[in-house]
């Protein structure tokens, strides 16, 4: 592999893993809090990068405040699946919530399949990033660098919220014990409610930035990144938001660069991601920098 080809991959292979940690966070997040895993995160992905595309191609909005509107909007429908299929369960046994999950990940694919038709739309892009920026021999487009740009902003916001704020230090607390935390009057459907908007605005900001990388949307396009984001989590330890940065860029270099080396594998792209986790779990189960949590919430 010639140093150029190195180059180019390398920003592939972070700019893919960086839109793997911004979900895998809000699978770690939601996890952290509930313990159980909420399967229809992908499918907020998919809504966040539909709400971007029929806000500047169909309301005219510019394109920053169409991102914004597709943020919040996805945030907002993250906290109404919350009020309905969640909050609802939450003394019933962890079973129930996870069907619930994969009961409103069907819901939101066959209704994005009635009201935005199976047939992909070309997502919208600025001029600015589909113009390459050209270093001799590498063509890089725009986006490779924003990416990841935009994901550690994202990143290093978050952790301030959850490290140095009050509702910060109520997640923190509930993931601990709940009852304890709902005892010196913490209102835990509030906080909860707000870990799933938190995540869902996530998952939608890589929505729109994986629309403009891989320009076309489609009602199943958050599956495939919704279960290797959540192959993320897991491998850079599950309930930790470091590690769910570290399992996504991890996930994608390794996807990226396989296939950059051996091209001939290229058809077996999607299953290096099974293979890691198959690897993590067996060796170190409760990955890369997880710890043994207590099941009991």
């Amino acid at each position: 592999m010639t140093f150029e080809l190195f180059i180019q991959n390398f920003f592939n292979a972070l700019t893919v893993g960086s839109l793997y940690a911004l979900i895998a966070i809000g699978y770690t997040m939601v996890y952290g809090i509930l313990r159980f895993i909420n399967f229809a995160h992908g499918d907020v992905f998919m809504v966040g990068a539909y709400f971007i595309f029929f806000g500047a191609a169909t309301f005219a909005l510019p394109w920053p405040l169409a991102a914004v509107a597709a943020i919040v909007g996805s945030a907002a429908l993250g906290i109404i699946v919350d009020r309905i299929a969640y909050r609802p369960l939450r003394e019933a046994p962890r079973i129930s919530a996870l069907i619930s999950a994969i009961g409103v990940s069907f819901l939101l694919e066959n209704l994005g399949l009635v009201i935005f038709t199976g047939l992909p739309r070309p997502a919208v892009q600025p001029e600015w990033m589909v113009n390459p920026i050209i270093l001799g021999n590498i063509r890089i487009l725009p986006i490779s660098f924003i990416v990841p740009l935009v994901t550690a902003v994202l990143v290093m916001g978050l952790l301030w919220l959850v490290y140095r704020t009050r509702p910060g230090l109520a997640m923190r607390a509930i993931s601990r014990d709940i009852e304890t935390t709902r005892l010196m009057g913490v209102s835990i459907d509030r906080i909860i409610a707000l870990t799933f908007g938190l995540g869902s605005a996530l998952a939608a900001a890589a929505g729109i930035m994986w629309a403009m990388r891989y320009p076309q949307i489609h009602p199943f396009m958050g599956v495939m990144p919704g279960f290797k984001a959540f192959i993320a989590a897991v491998v850079g330890g599950i309930g930790s938001i470091q590690g769910a940065v570290l399992g996504g860029v991890l996930l994608g270099t390794v996807e990226i660069m396989a296939v950059a080396f051996y091209p001939e594998l290229s058809g077996y792209r999607d299953a290096f991601a099974f293979v890691l986790l198959i690897v993590i779990l067996l060796f170190r189960p409760t990955g890369l920098l997880g710890e043994k949590l207590d099941d009991k919430i």
